[in-house]
């Protein structure tokens, strides 16, 4: 939608969903092939190779493991000469991470020297894994993600914008938040942990916990909020779509992953609006906050809450410090991470590839 100079068109190998709306309202052309198990691996492929056949593209551009092997594949067998691949991952832990994807991952390494012309990445530090992993790594490129800030910025303070998710005492405490799907990756537990740790020192606060499946129907939240005490201190706001709102309500932007993270949106997000943000030290979450907040190392409860009650002590004890902190924080990513600079460096990057052939 940002990108003038090139026409793309989206092929969903599965297809659905509110962003193929999105796309579809702009004029971007989307193809869905219902790519599925039970329609088989090989009918799936076929219908891509027939749509790629008939498009004849001067470049593809895939996105994560299972469509960088599938997609690069049958691209090349389709006759397009330059396909780049996109990683979107950094570490793969066995247990943690699903087997498919780190098979197709090393099957991607092997033939990472023949499919693909370049290969980019979200993140350094999923560049250095995947090297690791015997990707080539002459053909390993960063592009960081980039930001729309016409949705991502810091509002005006609203008593009324604050109301749509805090009642009248709530606005009186810290409110911290961390926005992200309940899954192992973000480490939830480890953040109630901080919390509770927090709670025992004596510090008020209010968490609001936003992303998928972080509601009244999760059991096995509820009982982990339960034994901690965390009833009266944790909302749980489940899947929103006003997440540029969340932010610039939050005092205090946490991430708590344990693992898997390349390069974490949500902490960008709350940066750009003006919320200072912890994170832990997975893919290029410290790239992210540089100087402007706080990395701890995951797994750690107890320096995660100290870094949390780090930060409510400087908002509290020193307003001036605070302001600074958040205007930087800002300052950071439109320097740094705009959608212009992601759309510029990718044009940069196909551009290179149709001068090589030449």
């Amino acid at each position: 939608m940002n990108d003038t100079n090139n026409k793309h068109t989206i092929v969903a190998m599965i297809g659905g969903g509110e962003l193929e709306v999105r796309l579809i309202d702009q004029g971007i052309v989307v193809e869905t092939l219902g790519f599925t198990r039970q329609g088989g691996l090989f009918k799936g492929f076929l219908a891509l190779w027939r749509l790629l056949r008939s498009y004849r593209p001067d470049i593809v551009q895939t996105w994560m493991y299972h469509p960088d092997l599938i997609g690069g594949l049958c691209a090349r067998l389709a006759g397009v000469r330059h396909v780049c691949w996109g990683i979107r991952h950094t570490a793969l832990e066995p247990g943690k991470s699903s087997r498919s994807s780190m098979l197709i991952a090393r099957l991607c390494a092997s033939l990472s020297g023949l499919v693909p012309t370049r290969i980019v990445c979200c993140a350094h530090k999923a560049a250095r894994v995947h090297e690791s992993l015997g990707y080539r790594s002459d053909k390993l490129v960063v592009i960081p993600n980039g930001y729309d800030l016409s949705d991502f910025y810091p509002y005006v303070e609203d008593k009324n914008e604050r109301q749509k998710f805090l009642c009248d005492s709530e606005q009186l405490l810290p409110i911290l938040g961390m926005v992200g799907r309940f899954n192992a990756q973000k480490d939830h537990e480890n953040l109630l942990r901080a919390l509770a740790d927090l709670k025992s020192r004596g510090v008020g606060f209010l968490c609001l916990l936003v992303g998928a499946d972080l509601d009244a129907d999760n059991r096995m939240l509820s009982i982990c909020i339960e034994e901690l005490g965390l009833q009266q201190d944790v909302k749980l706001l489940g899947l929103r779509s006003d997440i540029p709102a969340v932010m610039n309500v939050l005092d205090l932007h946490i991430l708590s992953s344990s693992f898997g993270e390349a390069f974490p949106n949500v902490i960008a997000e709350a940066m750009a609006c003006g919320t200072p943000c912890v994170g832990t030290d997975v893919g290029d979450t410290s790239v992210i906050i540089d100087k402007w907040g706080w990395v701890v190392p995951p797994r750690d409860s107890k320096q995660l809450a100290d870094a949390i009650y780090e930060a409510i002590k400087e908002r509290e004890t020193s307003p001036s410090l605070w302001a600074q902190r958040r205007q930087s924080s800002v300052e950071h990513i439109r320097t740094h991470f705009t959608i212009d600079r992601m759309v510029t460096a990718f044009d940069d990057l196909w551009s290179d590839c149709m001068e090589a052939r030449k």
